[in-house]
């Protein structure tokens, strides 16, 4: 009978890893593939382009697997990768478009709206934003990351942060109140 290793040993791979052993780099790629699969989704709508992406980012992993420190998480690190790359896809296909004027965003999150929508009809409005509100978006609500850290990543301003964040908002407010409107009509 063989034994199945239910926890492995994720220090212990990376080495094994680091020292080009295809088996524990395969043990990797399938313990983080479909997180990062998501993580380039948020940002490339196309499936395929996303799996693309993904698999590049995941090259770049295994290639600069050395230099990691064992300083934070090793999926925190291999996330980092996965936004950097999906940023530099959009780059290339020329999708991300700034809007340079800065809005005041001092009201920018007075409005909250209440909807009770599933999480793909949430991947759907966000997909329908345009490529620079949407990576703004993404990256400040979903990843985390603060709009000095955005501004540098993406090479803007940290005011073109902001008012990127502060139209994606407005811009999926529209939308879900839209929702509520056809949603309310229909119970009724």
């Amino acid at each position: 009978m063989k034994v199945i290793q239910l926890h492995k040993n994720e220090t212990q791979l990376i080495k094994k890893a680091v020292k080009q052993n295809r088996e524990a780099q395969h043990v990797l790629f399938e313990m983080y593939a479909p997180k990062k699969l998501s993580v380039c989704r948020y940002y490339i709508k196309d499936l395929q382009h996303a799996e693309n992406v993904m698999l590049d980012g995941f090259f770049k992993v295994f290639k600069n697997l050395s230099s990691f420190k064992n300083e934070g998480s090793f999926e925190g690190w291999i996330r980092k990768i996965m936004v950097r790359q999906s940023i530099s896809f959009l780059r290339q296909q020329k999708k991300i478009e700034f809007s340079m004027e800065d809005i005041p965003v001092q009201d920018a999150y007075a409005d909250h709206i209440n909807v009770d929508i599933e999480v793909s009809m949430i991947q759907e409005l966000i997909d329908g934003l345009p490529e620079g509100y949407k990576v703004v978006f993404i990256m400040y609500a979903i990843e985390g990351y603060k709009h000095p850290e955005i501004a540098k990543m993406l090479n803007i301003s940290e005011g073109t942060s902001k008012s990127q964040l502060f139209k994606a908002r407005k811009m999926l407010q529209e939308k879900i109140r839209k929702i509520n409107k056809v949603t309310s009509y229909g119970t009724t």
